[in-house]
């Protein structure tokens, strides 16, 4: 069992243990002791101190809920409850989730392991928890209304099975789905094999996190819960970039991300400098004959996707969202495009009357990052993060692989800027540039026109304003 004084100090908790004024001191007793996260860095992995070792995973800006052992069973301990979550510095969002934090923590355990939660609510309403992918029994299945009563606030329920099968699944409430999803109500879960799997590698390096995302007005502090296609803020583990901690390996280090998708679309994640391949799912390991070298892996709604590989290619590689306006914060959808506009009469005329006045999006997004435009508290910037080059105009879904030779073992630390050997930097060129010799009989369309208009026309469409004229 877990000292109090060790769940603590993991924790970053100094004050003593966690009221929940539902439950009574000799029901506390027997209870283990609910942990509570509040930082929104990545916390060291949780080393197993009892039951069967494993090689925990690291949980991207989250943790590893502790646990204790009674009796031969894992005892762990979530408190569903409003937080407080920093999802990139200077922005703080009012969210529900577990243990002072969202997404909640990690759970880890091993495959055969019986493994029981006590689940305290401290919202203001109902909820339960779906255990989704696992195999067990169905009353136990977390389906508020169909497998068992909500829990009701201010009271405590346990959920207890056997981890049956190895691999990777996420907790989540099925009680006014909706909403507590929408308010960051989520969990990773991880399962490690009891022995040597023939389709689950070692791996030196293990990462896990959650797509999530939240519809948030600029300056404002709580998600729309209603909304269901326009958010505006894409998140890793309810982190947005440049919020999102890097991803730190050795050089040949065999590497393993764990990536589980509860958004209400589908994401494109990409990995630069390396090919990876579909080790797992949350249906399990996945057959070798049906693996292949992919750089891009799409994850639907309710997915879950396990990839490995060797970080061979020493450097600071993008790892992000392939659809850019994930990799983006706070952003409206109603802005009209004004690339090519000549704003510059405009202005002159304006900045007569406001000085300050500046063009917005002549040239592209990128203006509005290198413009340093003012703000709403309580709001991350679109476009933000300053590289060793200068912009990197990125936000949402936006992570750096570091891969570094010298990473001394066991310490995974940042290791700052690489230094790329001379030579290997794109640069600007200044010499002559020659046209490239060329193909004389390309192109051309199949077959002319019958007939070709006077002049050349340019279709311009209004969108309509009423239905009259229909």
């Amino acid at each position: 069992m877990t000292s109090r004084r060790d769940f603590f100090r993991y924790a970053g908790v100094t004050g003593g243990a966690v009221a929940i004024s539902a439950v009574s001191r000799v029901a506390m007793a027997a209870l283990p002791e609910p942990v509570i996260q509040t930082r929104p860095d990545t916390m060291p992995p949780l080393v197993p101190d009892s039951g069967t070792p494993y090689n925990p995973v690291v949980t991207l800006n989250g943790w590893t809920l502790p646990w204790r052992m009674n009796q031969g069973v894992k005892e762990f301990h979530l408190v569903a409850e409003p937080v407080v979550r920093e999802m990139a510095p200077g922005f703080k969002a009012h969210l529900w989730g577990y243990n002072g934090q969202s997404p909640g923590p990690t759970i880890e355990v091993v495959e055969g392991d019986r493994v029981r939660i006590f689940v305290t609510n401290k919202l203001p309403e109902h909820t339960s928890i779906h255990w989704h992918g696992q195999r067990l029994p169905s009353g136990m299945d977390g389906v508020s209304g169909l497998t068992q009563p909500s829990i009701q606030p201010g009271k405590t329920f346990v959920y207890e099975f056997v981890a049956r099968r190895p691999g990777t699944f996420m907790y989540h409430p099925h009680a006014d789905e909706m909403t507590q999803m929408a308010m960051g109500m989520m969990g990773f879960w991880v399962t490690h094999p009891k022995t040597r799997h023939p389709l689950i590698d070692e791996v030196q390096r293990d990462f896990c996190f959650l797509l999530n995302a939240y519809d948030i007005d600029p300056g404002s502090y709580t998600p729309k819960t209603m909304t269901m296609t326009d958010f505006n803020l894409w998140s890793w583990n309810s982190r947005i970039f440049p919020g999102i901690d890097t991803l730190n390996v050795r050089l040949n280090d065999k590497v393993r991300i764990r990536i589980g998708n509860l958004t209400m679309t589908n994401h494109p994640i990409h990995v630069h400098g390396h090919e990876f391949t579909v080790t797992g799912t949350d249906g399990g390991p996945t057959p070798k004959g049906s693996r292949w070298p992919e750089v891009t892996a799409d994850i639907a709604v309710g997915q879950m996707r396990q990839i490995d590989f060797v970080a061979d290619e020493e450097g600071d590689w993008a790892f992000h969202c392939h659809k850019s306006h994930h990799t983006m914060n706070a952003m409206g959808h109603n802005v009209p495009t004004l690339i090519g506009v000549d704003h510059s009469g405009v202005a002159r005329k304006i900045n007569k009357l406001i000085p300050e006045y500046m063009v917005m999006g002549e040239r592209g997004m990128a203006d509005m990052t290198e413009m340093e435009m003012p703000i709403p508290d309580n709001t991350a910037p679109m476009m933000t993060g300053e590289g060793p080059f200068g912009s990197v105009e990125m936000g949402g879904m936006f992570s750096v692989l570091k891969v570094r030779r010298d990473q001394k073992p066991g310490d995974y630390k940042d290791p700052g800027w690489f230094k790329h050997p001379e030579g290997t930097v794109a640069h600007e060129y200044t010499g002559p540039i020659t046209e490239p010799s060329r193909f004389k009989a390309e192109g051309g369309q199949s077959m002319p026109r019958v007939q070709s208009p006077a002049k050349a026309i340019e279709v311009q469409v209004r969108k309509p304003t009423s239905h009259s004229g229909h």
